[in-house]
């Protein structure tokens, strides 16, 4: 199949959709390819080489030596006559002789180019890309050994193209594959923090913003079989917010709950580094004092009483009782500990309520 302006190879779409995969075209410069030019040139003797990629309308040059342009029209270049017979090298000796570049820019221009001997880059697949080729200024013939090295080094050019490529591939598949990672990364990240939060929600009181009974449990155990592990001290406090239910009956449920998240609040600020404070149930806290004994405590709790007693109310005067019961190196268990800390509540209120009493004999009024 023949065009009036070049001549076009029988597989000229596929020869296309080749050299497009490639992705080679208009590509910067790389060091192999300007290698096989400058040895190409070496080996024929002559000024001139290039590696030359033929798209639908022009000769793009990946390398060169000796020559000054980029890219010429396709129909100007004797590459596109070499590709018509990809299996043999095109030898001009004379193109000023040659009718079918007698009348070429590249012949009659400031190029002057009269010498062409190119080899064609053919596919795996058998589509010619192009050619490596070496030219002249000067008529002249080329050896039998010096076609063989040029059809070689075209072989390896073609090589280095499929290397270009498969290492190009690996690139977006290691880039989509990073990116595909990132993705599930970004997901589970946001599963855990979603996950994160139900178990924080799960373990939080709403009204208060404190710890739950579910999560004073863990708590409680946890610390209690550290103080087991350990030998240290364990205290806690039962605390009880006074007539609550008065509260609630005279100024309505909206104050009571309201009463209740203040009181929470004004306890966690009381509370020192690694305690913790929980609502109970109810009008009820209690407070987990690690590496505390029974007077340390009891310290604890009349603070606490203080500050509830001392807060400005403003619908009433508030106030709390509280029990406290402490467990020397683990020895007591956890549930008997807050059993023993409520019958020190219950004594606390039995004794007139707004006060401290101790699981023991200790007292502060």
């Amino acid at each position: 199949m023949e065009r009036s302006d070049f001549p076009v190879p029988a597989n000229e779409e596929d020869r296309l959709r080749a050299l497009e995969a490639y992705e080679i075209l208009d590509t910067l410069p790389e060091r192999s390819f300007d290698d096989f030019v400058r040895l190409a040139a070496l080996i024929c003797g002559t000024p001139i080489a290039m590696i030359s990629l033929l798209d639908d309308h022009r000769q793009w040059l990946k390398a060169k030596v000796g020559l000054g342009a980029d890219e010429t029209p396709r129909e100007d270049s004797f590459c596109t006559h070499a590709i018509m017979d990809p299996d043999s090298v095109l030898i001009v000796e004379d193109a000023h002789a040659d009718e079918r570049f007698a009348d070429s820019p590249l012949v009659l221009g400031d190029s002057k180019i009269r010498f062409y001997a190119g080899a064609s880059l053919v596919t795996h697949s058998g589509e010619a890309l192009g050619t490596l080729c070496v030219m002249d200024t000067e008529p002249r013939s080329i050896t039998p050994a010096q076609v063989e090295a040029l059809q070689i080094m075209a072989a390896e050019v073609v090589s280095h193209l499929d290397l270009r490529r498969s290492i190009a591939a690996l690139e977006k598949a290691a880039l989509a594959q990073e990116t595909h990672v990132g993705r599930l990364e970004e997901r589970q990240r946001g599963l855990e923090e979603a996950e994160s939060h139900l178990i924080a929600a799960a373990m939080t009181d709403p009204l208060t913003g404190i710890p739950n009974r579910r999560a004073l449990d863990a708590q409680l155990e946890a610390e209690h079989q550290r103080a087991l592990r350990y030998g240290t001290d364990l205290a806690i406090v039962m605390i009880d917010i006074d007539f609550f239910k008065d509260v609630n009956d005279l100024l309505g449920h909206q104050v009571g709950d309201s009463t209740l998240a203040t009181v929470a609040h004004l306890l966690r600020q009381e509370l020192r580094t690694h305690d913790v404070i929980a609502r109970y149930g109810g009008e009820e806290f209690l407070a987990i004092l690690p590496n505390t004994g029974l007077a340390g405590g009891l310290v604890m709790a009349e603070r606490f009483r203080r500050t509830i007693e001392r807060a400005a109310w403003h619908f009433r005067p508030l106030t709390i009782s509280a029990g406290v019961a402490s467990s020397r190196a683990g020895r007591v268990e956890a549930s008997t500990l807050v059993g023993m800390a409520d019958e020190a509540l219950l004594r606390a209120k039995n004794d007139g309520r707004n006060r401290v009493r101790g699981a023991g004999d200790l007292r502060v009024e």
